[in-house]
């Protein structure tokens, strides 16, 4: 596995629209396995294929409500280690994903490791099914709520060649981003 350099605002590879995965091969789950790693790396919640310069149908979400105390009903401390595999499990392949369903709206900030420093309010789906394969080409769908709803949708965008800044509806400023990390520390 490598680390893969994500592109930024600005490149042109990120507002072409990417081809289907119809080789399920060595090749894609390197590619896979590459995103996981950056992904991880960079400590973001979803990474696109195109973002890595690749212009083809593969995603990665973070479904933060696998394994997590809250889905368990047990609410524990993780070492660095432990709160790293957890990470890594929650982490969904998505090759050639499309929407089934949606319901409901979310409004809330969202960024993108491609515009690091950016962040804006947008509203997405509060749940979305979706179907996708996985790294040998078998089907499957899955729902999700809440962040992971968000990331779908995000991610999916990107494969479509559209940036979160063209539907965001307002930025936020420093101002603001330093109040909500301060609510969410005193959340804790």
């Amino acid at each position: 596995m490598a680390t893969r350099n994500i592109l930024k605002d600005g490149d042109k590879g990120l507002i072409k629209k990417s081809r289907t995965v119809t080789d399920f091969n060595n090749r894609l789950h390197i590619l896979l396995d590459d995103m996981r790693e950056t992904l991880i790396e960079a400590n973001g919640l979803g990474l696109a294929a195109p973002q890595v310069g690749v212009l083809r149908r593969v995603a990665l979400v973070v479904d933060t409500g696998i394994g997590t105390g809250e889905t368990e009903g047990v609410n524990v401390e993780l070492n660095e280690e432990e709160q790293l595999k957890l990470y890594n499990e929650q982490i969904i392949e998505l090759v050639n994903p499309e929407i089934v369903r949606q319901n409901g709206e979310q409004s809330g900030s969202e960024g993108c490791l491609s515009l690091p420093g950016v962040y804006g309010i947008v509203t997405r789906p509060e749940t979305v099914l979706f179907k996708a394969q996985d790294r040998y080409g078998d089907s499957f769908e899955l729902e999700v709520s809440d962040m992971a709803a968000r990331a779908v949708c995000h991610e999916i965008d990107h494969l479509n060649g559209i940036i979160f800044t063209s539907v965001v509806e307002r930025f936020l400023s420093e101002e603001e981003l330093t109040e909500m990390a301060s609510q969410k520390e005193e959340e804790q």
